[in-house]
């Protein structure tokens, strides 16, 4: 869902000029500017460089949950894969800004907060301009929706509350037209702020 927020943003903004989606489907849209590379195993990055040049930025929404998860396999499609694309990204677009989608509470005691802080430290290694965005709830406001069922299940229902969410504790709630504008800007400005909270984030936003 996540993905589908900044993939919208990005065509809607006239001032980008070419979109590639990375995925193991295809994102179900069609424009002008958008370009498809499709991979069954995400972890086949054998990818020619010509694929991945010329990027200013790369918005890596891809995740799991934890829920009934262990470390190790939990490690394996957040660590791992993440790294396994940010490695070559970053050797063939070294001035990239790479934004990685993150969650609020990374960093602490929990398996998925360890696993996340880790994978956090590593990009912010790998890349000068690495954003760690620490997403809160979202609010979809354009059709946006999670493609796993449970998911599509718990928004269907909370989805009418969403805007009393946002009213009660705004820091906690973003729109997904908040978030896609919020990651663009960042992208351009690229600000001195690392760590993207949910605050920054909804700053950004607001231009």
């Amino acid at each position: 869902m996540v993905g589908q927020s900044v993939l919208g943003a990005c065509l809607r903004d006239d001032a980008i000029t070419e979109v590639l989606s990375i995925g193991r489907s295809s994102c179900g849209r069609t424009h002008p500017k958008l370009r498809e590379l499709l991979r069954k195993d995400l972890f086949s990055v054998d990818v020619p460089d010509a694929e991945l040049a010329g990027y200013d930025a790369c918005f890596f929404c891809l995740g799991v949950s934890s829920v009934g998860m262990n470390e190790a396999d939990y490690t394996r499609l957040t660590y791992d894969l993440t790294l396994a694309w940010a490695r070559p990204l970053a050797r063939v677009n070294p001035g990239m800004a790479f934004f990685y989608v993150s969650g609020v509470g990374t960093g602490g005691k929990a398996m998925w907060a360890r696993v996340k802080g880790r994978t956090e430290a590593a990009l912010l290694g790998l890349f000068r301009d690495g954003y760690m965005v620490r997403l809160g709830m979202l609010r979809p406001v354009h059709g946006e929706l999670p493609r796993m069922r449970g998911a599509r299940v718990l928004y269907t229902l909370l989805g009418p509350l969403a805007p009393l969410l946002q009213a009660l504790a705004p820091g906690m709630v973003i729109t997904s037209d908040e978030l896609g504008r919020a990651m663009i800007r960042a992208a351009r400005e690229r600000p001195p702020t690392h760590v993207l909270e949910m605050r920054a984030l909804q700053a950004l936003a607001r231009g």
